[in-house]
């Protein structure tokens, strides 16, 4: 898979423009912004890197969690996310020329993943956090037809989308969902814990929302992945405030124990890393060093699809995936 059979290198440009003017609009004042301590084991201290647009990252020493701290105010940064101009733009522009290619892609692939690992979550209670449009439940309908799907969504446009699709839709942020009305076989989340406020919280509601051996699956970024490290702050996938905490494979198995689960699987499948980095120098001219500068110029295509096979198989991806059951 290459970088541009998902998404136009142009439109990506003008959506991260539109970011950063929504950013300094929204988050003029940086005063409210609240120091946290590691996101994933809780260690107080922290390490600096580096700063962007304005907001600060950090690592931790321990566990080598990096994330944004200190942070925006949860409700400043919904206001991002409700009302604002690269919002729509990455609905209507980014994402939408695309669908048909992400489902093939990226929808399908994820749902028979589940097929695969969980079989005996057939015509169970599953759950997707963060629907948007509904089509990782619609790619695993279309495999387990005689199940119960619910489309966890907070947005009245893209829940009215999974409506429409016949999927049962809570209109709701998972955090305010009330737990004595439903209880899920499976949750799934795609994509969103990079931008989670409170992953603590968060985690520990998902915990409480599943049955008793439920199973939670869900990717996010990878802080320690091949593209995130050799772009560093120049990285496309560093987007404050969207994207806040950067786990890697150790520190989101602590973060999993901590809210009581058990880690069934966690890779790094990823299939982009390389490709990303070759694009950023085509593109944006930026030195990635003179080794893999080398690698650019004179390695043969056998040679760079080799890389990236080390780079997923290693869990040097930046795409992580993770599935683990409650115990």
């Amino acid at each position: 898979m290459k970088e541009r059979e998902i998404r136009n290198k142009e439109a990506h440009k003008q959506y991260l423009e539109l970011v950063q003017a929504d950013t300094w609009k929204i988050f003029k004042d940086r005063s409210t912004f609240e120091h946290i301590n590691c996101p994933a084991c809780g260690e107080i201290e922290d390490r600096p890197l580096f700063e962007k647009k304005g907001f600060q990252y950090v690592q931790c020493p321990i566990c080598a969690t990096i994330y944004n701290s200190p942070r925006p105010q949860y409700a400043d940064i919904q206001k991002l996310y409700n009302d604002s101009k690269s919002t729509k733009f990455w609905i209507e522009n980014f994402f939408m020329p695309f669908i048909e290619a992400r489902r093939e892609k990226i929808f399908k692939p994820r749902a028979e993943y589940i097929v695969s690992e969980l079989p005996t979550m057939y015509g169970k209670d599953i759950g997707d956090v963060g629907a948007g449009f509904g089509i990782f439940l619609e790619e695993l309908r279309k495999i387990w037809s005689g199940t119960k799907f619910y489309a966890i969504e907070p947005s009245e446009d893209m829940a009215q989308i999974c409506k429409i699709k016949g999927f049962t839709v809570i209109k709701s942020m998972v955090e305010d969902i009330i737990q004595k009305d439903i209880t899920f076989d499976l949750l799934t989340s795609f994509e969103l814990i990079e931008h989670l406020h409170n992953p603590v919280s968060f985690f520990q509601k998902i915990y409480n929302l599943l049955k008793k051996d439920g199973y939670f699956c869900f990717t996010t970024l990878n802080g320690l992945g091949f593209d995130i490290q050799v772009l560093w702050e120049k990285s496309n996938s560093i987007v404050p405030p969207h994207h806040l905490n950067f786990f890697n494979p150790s520190s989101i198995n602590i973060l999993l124990k901590r809210s009581g689960f058990r880690a069934i699987d966690i890779s790094t499948p990823g299939r982009l890393d390389w490709d990303i980095v070759e694009n950023s120098i085509k593109d944006e001219l930026i030195d990635i060093g003179r080794f893999f500068k080398t690698v650019y110029m004179f390695g043969t295509e056998i040679a760079k699809a080799k890389l990236q096979g080390w780079i997923s198989e290693f869990k040097f991806s930046s795409h992580m995936r993770v599935l683990a059951k409650k115990i």
